[in-house]
């Protein structure tokens, strides 16, 4: 056993009563009753119980101060062997009085504290729910199984994203001697969407437009995520042209501005070649030199 002093963290001249006091102070903080299944902990405080155990008995106090006797009570020359005060001994011990920690640590809080297991609150359990696109876009309802085999009717929140969590409280493992419920601790997984992409709150969309429309121009049926809406294609718009429709996004859930959506034109040829469009492009071309590289140059 180390210098009790030092154990106590209090010098030689320490009163009795500054001893009582560090004591309480420490045993308040450190008694295993507070600090459930922490070992190091509780060696401390049996550390610190033995070393108040002597230094509060002034008899052995002073033929330790003297070097008569151990830090563990024990007769100079003899290693003590386990036969040195245990804090919780019911009886008078080595250390003579009766000293029980307990009894101390009991006057802190008011009475003789009896022990009871410790109310803890259940793991929490984690599930991955997949749900479609517009689900997630617009917000909806899915159900969920439960390890329990219960079955939830989950919220889906407006413009939820991949790898999103959600938490239903008291939903999760049952508590440990009658402690609350643990959690359900929900990640969401988006699935992927035929022709619609998000970007942040905006929606992104490749439309496939014919040669005549992009050539001519022509007004269009724009998919949204909300339903169909109106475009016009301008006059000789090229591939790769992209279009605003203001407002047509996702829903941000903070500010509730709305995104945009953006739909960028890829032009079509027909599927099987076509004798009729090829003489017309090469009569076209014959008259009408374009260079659409220069840039490369």
């Amino acid at each position: 056993m180390k210098d009790p002093y030092s154990v106590l963290g209090v010098s030689k001249s320490a009163s009795d009563a500054e001893l009582k006091k560090t004591y309480r102070t420490l045993a308040k903080k450190l008694h295993p009753d507070i600090n459930s299944g922490d070992e190091k902990v509780a060696e401390r405080f049996k550390e610190v119980s033995a070393a108040y155990g002597l230094l509060r008995d002034k008899e052995l106090r002073g033929r330790y101060d003297r070097g008569e006797i151990n830090p563990d009570g024990s007769e100079k020359g003899f290693a003590g062997g386990g036969g040195g005060f245990h804090p919780h001994a019911g009886g008078a011990g080595r250390f003579g009085d009766g000293f029980d920690p307990e009894e101390i640590f009991a006057s802190i809080f008011g009475g003789r504290r009896q022990r009871q297991p410790r109310r803890q609150k259940g793991p929490d359990v984690n599930y991955l729910l997949k749900v479609d696109f517009l689900d997630a876009i617009k917000g909806g309802k899915k159900n969920l199984t439960l390890e329990n085999n219960k079955t939830l009717n989950v919220t889906i929140p407006e413009n939820v994203k991949e790898g999103q969590k959600i938490r239903l409280k008291g939903q999760g493992a049952p508590g440990i001697n009658g402690g609350p419920a643990g959690d359900a601790i929900i990640e969401i997984s988006v699935k992927p969407h035929g022709f619609f992409r998000r970007e942040g709150n905006d929606i992104h969309l490749d439309l496939p437009v014919t040669l005549e429309e992009a050539v001519l121009g022509e007004k269009v049926n724009i998919p949204t995520t909300t339903g169909k809406v109106a475009m016009t294609i301008p006059k000789g718009s090229s591939s790769g042209r992209v279009m605003r429709l203001k407002g047509k996004g996702a829903t941000d859930p903070k500010t509730k501005a709305k995104g945009d959506q953006y739909v960028k034109l890829q032009i079509m040829l027909p599927p099987e070649p076509d004798e009729a469009l090829e003489k017309a492009i090469k009569k076209w071309a014959k008259d009408k030199k374009q260079d659409v590289r220069t840039h490369m140059a």
